[in-house]
């Protein structure tokens, strides 16, 4: 990977991009907040991410992407503009890029985003499926006839694949994910409890107290928000059971993904995955004991790759090296070959 190879990482929830001889150089919320008065964009990332909730009326932040591909064009280019600007600013020539799409991602969407990169002014663009890229970056060797499972949960859809021989065997992909866990717990709080709360607090909801394994109640929080009834600020308790409770049928949905992958699995790759276990990676996967209750409901072990909110970015920078190599997962880069 050249110094002038940029990977994007371009995630619902977050955004990481890697250089070359320098590993991830952003990690940020993928928000663009916008001035409808002087139709332009006002910041990118974090400092964006922080006006949610908090700015008047005519200055929105955007999330660009939805369910995992681009919903609106226009402040994709202009995301991603701002990250390359931000860590390729001193380049003489334009970059190589190569940007992480979901394996359900349809041609038009894939074009999007390409477009996207090109507009922002990449030299070359290049795509990659997540479960190859997530699997590279959990530092599993693909290139031998073997099996392995992952499952790929970021902000806006979950990936589950198999992958043999440096390609995809049999891949799904269903749009729950975190920011569908973020809404449920939203409104669970606000069915049980009648106390309105917003999105950034369900998401330290879900980071400090979820456990889908095995709660038991006694471990709790405090939260604000806006009681329905007196219409008044209120600070109340909330506990890992409420959190179980809130996200346990999207959990479900997920299990019953990876149960009728495996159903549809040759048998000689069943045998490799039962051996190998099945990888959990992206920030989904750090939702408390959701390892442990796909090991308990598939009889196959599960675990969370090493630092799975950047695996699929690490991924996407070792795959510039394996661009010979890699099939299924690679296979439409000659499409996006532009000049």
């Amino acid at each position: 990977m050249s110094a002038i190879d940029i990977g994007i990482d371009l995630g619902t929830a977050n955004t990481i991009i890697t250089i070359g001889g320098r590993g991830i150089v952003v990690n940020e919320p993928s928000v663009v907040a916008y001035d409808k008065k002087k139709k332009q964009v006002l910041a990118v990332g974090e400092e964006a991410y922080r006006m949610i909730g908090r700015t008047p009326e005519y200055i929105v932040a955007v999330k660009p992407l939805a369910d995992g591909v681009i919903s609106d064009n226009v402040m994709a280019e202009a995301m991603i503009s701002e990250f390359i600007r931000k860590v390729s600013g001193s380049m003489l020539l334009k970059p190589r890029i190569i940007i992480c799409v979901p394996s359900s991602v349809t041609d038009v969407e894939s074009r999007a985003v390409v477009e996207a990169a090109l507009s922002a002014g990449a030299r070359k663009v290049y795509i990659i499926e997540e479960p190859i890229a997530a699997l590279l970056g959990a530092g599993v060797d693909i290139s031998k006839p073997n099996g392995f499972m992952v499952v790929d949960i970021g902000g806006g859809t979950a990936d589950v694949a198999v992958v043999s021989f440096n390609g995809i065997v049999i891949s799904e992909s269903i749009k729950v994910a975190g920011n569908k866990f973020d809404d449920a717990i939203v409104r669970y709080v606000t069915q049980k409890y009648k106390l309105l709360i917003g999105e950034k607090t369900a998401e330290n909801i879900k980071k400090q107290i979820a456990n889908v394994y095995d709660p038991r109640g006694d471990v709790t929080m405090p939260i604000k928000g806006r009681h329905l009834l007196k219409g008044l600020p209120v600070t109340m308790e909330i506990s890992d059971l409420d959190v179980a409770e809130a996200v346990a049928e999207l959990v479900m949905e997920i299990i019953d993904e990876i149960k009728s992958v495996l159903e549809v699995t040759p048998p000689e790759l069943i045998g490799d995955i039962h051996r190998n276990g099945i990888v959990l990676t992206g920030g989904g996967a750090m939702l408390g004991g959701l390892a442990e209750a796909i090991s308990q409901e598939t009889h196959v072990r599960c675990y969370v790759a090493e630092d799975p909110l950047e695996c699929v970015a690490r991924g996407v920078a070792a795959a510039f090296k394996l661009s010979e190599d890699l099939l299924d997962g690679f296979e439409k880069i000659s499409l996006y070959k532009y000049k």
